[in-house]
């Protein structure tokens, strides 16, 4: 799932989206890490003071809290992006990352006071955008400001995406003394016509040179994002990539099917004819590749877009979505949930930070989730991961389609007989179709 904002059943960054009705269905992104949608949803006005009602304070603290910053600065747009970002020129003089800073400790601030006495962060996810354009400085003040209003739990996990262009072994040894102890680099491909495709400005060999900095610089924990079925990727291409990651000794991969978002460059380009569409049974053969290779590698999945060397290599950030816990997203349209509320930021950084400097919570609009709407949201996350979902979850005529969903090979009939809803591969390709079957 994506840090700081909440997913539809299919398509991801917030976005709704319809089945594919084509051969088996490659499993599309659902709250990838570090994704802020540019369309924001519609909704109720939030309160200028941010308030929230007593029912979702409730239990706070009993859920794991996480804290989701987004940096919405990048240096170029890439021509897949559908992201909340913003490029020198696209921002001009009306913002900057000193303007934004000042504005993530006001909302900080604001966070605490709408909270009372929050929990201390379990988890911190600083994603984009381009967070380490901010440089040592900026990402150390990011923490620092977490820290001097939220605070840490002991044993925190605090993740920093980076972009491998921007990095550098120096910058590595300067986050990880700051405190983060988890990186995620945005890698996509090894391929260099893959890349041109998709507008990624780093070499081949960047992505993998930075895991073995961020390695030397003491991070145990290190993730690459892939992106497969990119136009004009070939099977050997994925296989490239995929040695390159392993070649770099990263214990987390994450790996998602490209969607071609409305409005960017690349959809301009396959509506023109000048690129193929992907092909969703193509897609399929190509998880399968992923699945094969990682897992022979001993990168178990753990989520259907997500793999790990262990337990321990776990996103633990993301496990907080996906196991319906409690987030304060800060920044530029970033996404929150506390106990059954969901609200999301204005866009714009000029506008996000004035509100603030006035006193105004930046809530463009939030919503109240239903129970049914909590039910259908637990189903849709829970039995994307490999420890499945309870059986007990489901209604009567959800469990019977379970059974059902078991007999067709989309659900393991040895977890259905202890209860359990787990995925099998072919039901992983399936998963979000199989989720409106589980609630009718």
């Amino acid at each position: 799932m994506a840090a700081g904002h909440e997913a539809d059943v299919e398509r991801g960054h917030g976005s709704k989206g319809a089945t594919r009705p084509r051969g088996r269905l490659a499993p599309f992104e659902c709250w990838d890490t570090g994704v802020v949608p540019s369309t924001l949803p519609p909704g109720d006005p939030a309160p200028p003071d941010g308030r929230l009602p007593s029912s979702a304070l409730g239990g706070l603290g009993d859920r794991p809290f996480g804290i989701y910053v987004h940096v919405p600065f990048c240096a170029a747009r890439c021509g897949y992006c559908d992201f909340n970002t913003y490029t020198p020129g696209e921002l001009g003089s009306s913002a900057s990352p000193e303007s934004w800073l000042e504005g993530l400790r006001q909302e900080l601030d604001l966070a605490v006071r709408v909270l009372g006495t929050p929990p201390p962060a379990d988890t911190v996810f600083v994603g984009g955008g381009t967070p380490s354009l901010l440089g040592v400085n900026g990402l150390t003040a990011v923490l620092d400001t977490i820290r001097s209003t939220f605070g840490l739990a002991s044993g925190a996990e605090v993740t920093t995406e980076s972009n491998p262009e921007s990095t550098s072994a120096e910058f590595f040894v300067g986050i990880r003394a700051a405190g983060y102890n988890r990186v995620s680099l945005g890698m996509q491909s090894a391929a260099p016509h893959v890349l041109r495709v998709l507008d990624r400005k780093h070499t081949p060999g960047r992505a993998v040179a930075a895991v073995r900095e961020a390695r030397a610089a003491g991070f145990g924990h290190v993730n690459l994002d892939l992106i497969y079925g990119t136009p004009g990727e070939t099977e050997n291409d994925l296989r490239a990539s995929l040695d390159a990651v392993l070649s770099a000794g990263v214990d987390h991969v994450s790996a998602y099917a490209l969607i071609v978002e409305e409005g960017t460059a690349l959809a301009r380009r396959v509506s023109r004819g000048e690129l193929p569409a992907p092909d969703d049974d193509l897609l399929a053969d190509r998880y399968e590749l992923i699945d094969d290779t990682l897992g022979a590698a001993g990168l178990a999945w753990y989520e259907v877009s997500n793999w790990a060397a262990s337990p321990a290599a776990r996103c633990r950030h993301n496990l907080g979505y996906w196991l319906g816990g409690d987030w304060w997203g800060a920044g530029p349209g970033a996404h929150s949930h506390v106990g059954g509320v969901r609200w999301w930021n204005v866009k714009h950084p000029a506008r996000y930070a004035a509100l603030l400097a006035d006193g105004v919570s930046p809530a463009a609009g939030r919503e109240t989730l239903t129970d049914a709407e909590r039910h259908e949201e637990r189903v849709l996350l829970e039995l994307r991961l490999v420890e499945g979902l309870p059986l007990s979850v489901l209604d009567d005529a959800g469990a019977t389609e379970a059974e059902l969903a078991a007999r067709d090979g989309l659900l393991d009939p040895t977890a259905m007989a202890v209860g359990r809803c787990v995925l099998t591969r072919p039901g992983r390709l399936l998963a979000d179709s199989l989720v409106r079957r589980l609630v009718p």
